[in-house]
């Protein structure tokens, strides 16, 4: 069944698509410059799916797969490079989803990333999120302020992920890589380890509950510069994400030392380019004092404001970022407005 699976990234890589779904009795889709596009392969039965899926994965993964009914987990097909897979049981048999893990890291330039963010990345503690709905592209920029960090900085940098996607070389820096499942139990166990091997910058691929949330906060709070990613889709409902992570007593708490550490928050979309392809917008809240205040104070409600006025202290609203985009001619004024949180300030900023 090998080939069988060759045979389908070899389509998948034809088509240009991001995305290979694999379904019993469906035929294979792929997601080309995110719309779902149905294939003329023949629908899958679900023993040969089974087969296939089987196929590639190790012993290990199977008797997980087979216990928890679903895994998350990467895999190297020679001839196609990497891909992040999901392998879950669906209710008419195994299905699975392979992304295609595009191994190389970009420039700030390659992605319209700003160049203030190169300052914000260059701080020696706090918490940087990278924010952003699923496949809004969270990894490749993520990866792409750490390889800046590796080629410019002379630290020791340790990234927690689930899985790996990017693999980093040393340059000035030593990148240590650990993997959920493979070299670690969990996220907040590797957290709570990293602490005790020598770090300055630390990489937590999800902070998807309290305990990471908690550690890494405290880390970022202890004097090293912590990165985290969350599925939020601005800067204001990545905070309040946080916050209500916690039980009602502890939340206070852990607003306060949010608005200590925070550096950054950079919420981004993906949309489509008039030429073909998919561009970034962005949103970039930095905590600035008047931030932190807010944040203390439980009125992020009122951060819209300094968004919108922020733009010398390397602040942007994701409106701002549509605007660029569309004036630049990349992409359309409707496929713009219906991603934009407020339309009418995205129209009001077109041409101006």
């Amino acid at each position: 069944m090998e080939l069988e699976i060759l045979d389908l990234l070899n389509f998948m890589r034809q088509s240009g698509a991001s995305d290979l779904h694999l379904h019993p009795f469906s035929r294979p889709m792929v997601r080309v410059d995110g719309d779902m596009r149905k294939t003329d392969l023949a629908p899958m039965l679900p023993p040969d799916l089974h087969i296939l899926i089987y196929s590639i994965m190790t012993e290990t993964q199977r008797k997980t797969f087979e216990e928890d009914m679903e895994l998350d987990f990467a895999a190297d097909f020679q001839g196609f490079g990497r891909f992040r897979v999901n392998v879950f049981k669906s209710i008419h048999g195994d299905s699975a989803v392979l992304r295609a893990i595009n191994e190389k890291v970009y420039s700030f330039e390659d992605l319209g990333l700003p160049e203030a963010l190169k300052d914000m990345a260059h701080q020696d503690k706090g918490l940087f999120l990278v924010t952003g709905p699923t496949g809004s592209g969270k990894s490749t920029t993520l990866n792409t302020i750490v390889d800046y960090i590796n080629r410019t900085r002379r630290k020791h940098i340790i990234t927690i992920e689930d899985p790996v996607e990017f693999t980093h070389t040393n340059q000035l820096s030593q990148v240590t890589q650990r993997e959920v499942g493979t070299t670690t139990h969990g996220f907040a166990q590797a957290l709570r380890s990293a602490l005790r091997e020598d770090p300055d910058v630390i990489v937590v691929g999800e902070m998807r509950d309290p305990e990471t949330t908690a550690l890494a906060v405290t880390a970022a709070e202890t004097g090293h510069l912590v990165f985290g990613t969350l599925h939020t889709v601005n800067t204001t409902k990545t905070l309040d994400r946080i916050i209500d992570q916690f039980p009602a007593n502890q939340q206070s708490q852990i607003r306060v030392m949010i608005s200590d550490t925070i550096v950054t928050i950079l919420s981004q979309m993906l949309l489509k380019k008039k030429s073909g392809g998919r561009v970034a917008a962005f949103e970039i809240l930095t905590g600035t004092p008047a931030v932190a205040n807010l944040i203390r104070e439980s009125k992020t409600f009122q951060l819209r404001s300094i968004l919108q006025m922020g733009a010398s202290q390397g602040m942007m609203t994701l409106e701002q970022s549509l605007a660029n985009l569309v004036n630049n001619n990349l992409v359309d004024l409707e496929e713009a407005k219906q991603v934009a949180a407020f339309p009418e300030d995205l129209i009001k900023l077109i041409g101006s």
